[in-house]
């Protein structure tokens, strides 16, 4: 394939996806309702439970590769199945590279298993444990020097928080300048980590969030401690003992012959490419099903594989154990291990432990379950929801005593009244975007309702004081209240690694009233932050906003950080205090034109200019041609009309758009957008369920034609016929 083509389409996909992709993602997750349903038309498939054989293994592989639902979620995959210390299957599946017709080879064909490397590096970390050359209750900073950042806790991150995702770090994942091609560029991990150093913005230990950066730090200690570079350490002591010999933290010439070629959703090729740290000890491991495998056999036999120990056995059972949890049906972490998929009716087995991972183009999935001796490792050269649909499969097949739904005691739901304590909004601590609306009625016991912008509404029903289910999947979700007042929330769907922070008590503005239909939006947008929360200040709801202010607050709304690309010689915004918001506006297609050179920041934005921004994103998602039945009032100009078209249809807006006795939406296109306008907008794009809107649109459209004589024949022919698969959420939290 041409290169130039390549890094076209890759440039294209690093630089968009929900508003900007983050290089290592917490995983595309699948709503429980896909997820249960589908694992339960495979798992049927299967037939009735069976041992766990060779045979059965190899029958179990061989459908679920070849059944309808799987099919459209992977192009190349590669599987090994262990148990009792001995591989009982280990197979590919379609290819690594579609242009050369090149199959998939368990043996051969390397992965980026991204995330599961944190697996490899806390292995490495105990290892060190066990010498006494670290102490997991330790300050980090006992064995990386020389990292200056803020922490106004009386508590040091230790070790072991680096280990469980609970350090309090301000979110620090990887930028799109790390992803790049320059295959010699070497940038040092303490060079990385000095640039990138977060804040302690949280007590250490009181919450749980998915933390890339913390393995990175790990990775140093590994690294400081034994003397090793990292990726020699990593080979002379997991990797060689084990005769993992396709492993390695380095995208060398070898490997990068070896590596499969990564595929977006649409089954298009990505160029290859590289990440900045080098190594990367966070999600940078490359590997094969069988050396994953081999792996797996020596955790499972209490580290020793061939006579050959890695860890001793009393370590091996310390990273089996679940080290924080918001409720025992849903644990957090062990040391390099996290929480299996959720299963309707039954959580999260205490019993099993897994590790994720997502790098652009590659997903993978290893979990085990000690008790069973028992280990299977999943990985394909596309992201999406292919384990979601294995891992429920494999269990329902061939260990369902996990799955059974959990007896509750009798449980006397607590008041309405009682549960107004949930009521508000929580943000994700990882990813600001992801925003749960919760609200009760005020009337009905033991019920909340719960609503964001992928799923949209739905009821949980209490089980016990802070647990509550899913009344359509029977998953869980859960609260804790830390001694400070926090509230914190867990749930199945968007992120289940990590948690949602219940936003602060709005305190308003003097001059809006509590009666202004804009209201809702201007506390919702204080609660979570964006707003300063001191009820003396003035919010100022009429006055016009700038075109540089509306670029910069919703790139701000989005959780992205402005560009470090200084802005071009000779343009109007280059000493703006914005600027790198324009400039990363730019970078991403928001902002377009003829003249590259003046953007006009300090004009007042014009309705229809600000829905055309969003537009040039999200119609990335949605298509345009979804929304063309929208009949327009008023005036807006041609090339605002797709753009007006769907934010009306979208709901995002405010109260100041009406719809008119004929149909027609009157947007008020061409008036200047005002700050209580801008947080109707804001407001919107974090609650209005626009994915279940598209949706709904895509089904309506769809030819509800009368089936022909001769279909209908062949319909009653027929002995098998395709089920649908709903295709998963595209998840807010896309990357680990």
């Amino acid at each position: 394939m041409h290169l130039s083509k390549r890094k076209t389409r890759f440039r294209f996909t690093s630089l968009t996806g929900a508003f900007m992709a983050v290089v290592l993602s917490l995983s595309l997750w699948v709503p429980a309702a896909v997820q249960a349903e589908t694992a339960t038309q495979v798992a049927a498939e299967q037939g009735k439970t069976k041992a766990l054989t060779t045979e059965s293994a190899t029958a179990f592989l061989d459908s679920f590769f070849d059944s309808p639902e799987a099919k459209p979620h992977y192009v190349g995959a590669s599987v090994v199945v262990v148990k009792d210390g001995k591989v009982l299957a280990e197979k590919g599946y379609g290819f690594s590279d579609v242009e050369s017709k090149t199959a998939i080879d368990p043996k051969k064909t390397a992965f980026r298993v991204a995330s599961v490397s944190k697996t490899f590096t806390s292995a490495a970390v105990m290892q060190l444990v066990e010498q006494g050359k670290v102490d997991l209750q330790a300050d980090f900073q006992t064995y990386v020097k020389g990292l200056e950042f803020d922490n106004p806790f009386d508590k040091p991150v230790t070790v072991e928080n680096l280990l469980t995702h609970t350090t309090g770090f301000e979110i620090r994942d990887p930028q799109q300048e790390d992803i790049h091609t320059d295959f010699d560029k070497y940038i040092a991990m303490e060079d990385y980590a000095q640039q990138h150093m977060p804040p302690v913005v949280r007590e250490p230990g009181s919450a749980y969030m998915y933390d890339n950066f913390s393995f990175l730090l790990l990775g140093m200690i590994v690294e400081n401690v034994s003397g090793e570079p990292f990726e020699s350490y990593m080979q002379q002591h997991i990797f060689k003992p084990l005769g993992m010999d396709n492993s390695s933290f380095m995208l060398d010439k070898k490997f990068q012959k070896q590596l499969a070629t990564g595929y977006d959703a649409a089954h298009n090729p990505l160029d290859l490419y590289t990440i900045s740290p080098t190594p990367m000890p966070q999600g940078g491991m490359l590997s094969t099903a069988e050396d994953i495998g081999k792996f797996m056999i020596a955790f499972l036999n209490d580290g020793v594989k061939d006579n050959e120990r890695i860890l001793k056995e009393s370590t091996v059972k310390s990273m089996e154990q679940y080290r924080s949890s918001i409720h025992p049906l849903l644990p957090n972490t062990t040391y390099g291990f996290e929480a299996a998929f959720q299963l309707p009716g039954a959580g999260s087995s205490p019993s099993i432990i897994t590790k994720g991972g997502d790098l652009t183009g590659f997903s993978s999935y290893l979990f085990l379950i000690p008790e069973q001796n028992t280990g299977v490792f999943l990985t394909y050269n596309q992201n999406g929801a292919l384990r979601n649909l294995f891992y429920p499969a494999f269990i329902q097949s061939f260990f369902p005593q996990y799955a059974e739904p959990v007896q509750f005691k009798a449980y006397t739901p607590q008041s309405a009244a009682e549960l107004q304590r949930f009521n508000g909004l929580y943000a994700d601590l990882r990813i600001s975007t992801i925003v749960s609306s919760l609200k009760n009625d005020g009337t009905e016991p033991g019920q909340l309702s719960i609503s964001d912008v992928f799923l949209g509404q739905r009821n949980l029903i209490q089980v016990e004081d802070n647990l509550f289910k899913d009344e359509l999947t029977g998953q869980f979700t859960a609260f804790k209240k830390n001694a400070d007042g926090t509230i914190y929330m867990k749930e199945p769907y968007l992120n289940p690694m990590g948690y949602e922070k219940k936003g602060q008590k709005p305190m308003g503005f003097r001059d809006v009233r509590d009666n202004s239909p804009y209201a809702e939006a201007i506390y919702a947008i204080q609660s979570l932050g964006y707003y300063e929360n001191d009820a003396n200040k003035s919010f100022q709801p009429k006055s016009a906003v700038t075109r540089a202010e509306f670029i910069e607050n919703t790139l701000k709304l989005s959780g992205l950080k402005p560009s470090k690309t200084p802005p071009p010689a000779g343009t109007d915004w280059a000493d703006h205090a914005a600027a790198g918001y324009i400039q990363l506006g730019y970078e991403m297609g928001m902002i377009t034109g003829k003249d590259k050179q003046q953007f006009m920041p300090d004009q007042v934005i014009i309705r229809q200019e600000a829905m055309v921004m969003m537009w040039r994103i999200l119609q990335l998602q949605y298509p345009s041609e979804l929304f063309t039945d929208v009949k327009l009032a008023g005036h807006t100009d041609p090339w605002a009309v797709p753009a007006v078209q769907m934010m009306a249809k979208l709901g995002i807006h405010g109260p100041e758009v009406k719809v008119l006795e004929d149909g027609s939406v009157d947007f008020l296109s061409r008036k200047p957008l005002i700050r209580q306008e801008e947080a109707a907008i804001m407001y919107a794009l974090l609650t209005q369920p626009t994915d279940q809107i598209v949706a709904e649109l895509m089904a309506a459209q769809q030819p509800q034609a009368e089936p022909s004589e001769e279909a209908e024949a062949v319909e009653e022919t027929s002995e098998t016929a395709p089920v649908p698969v709903p295709a998963p959420v595209p998840s807010a939290a896309s990357a680990q």
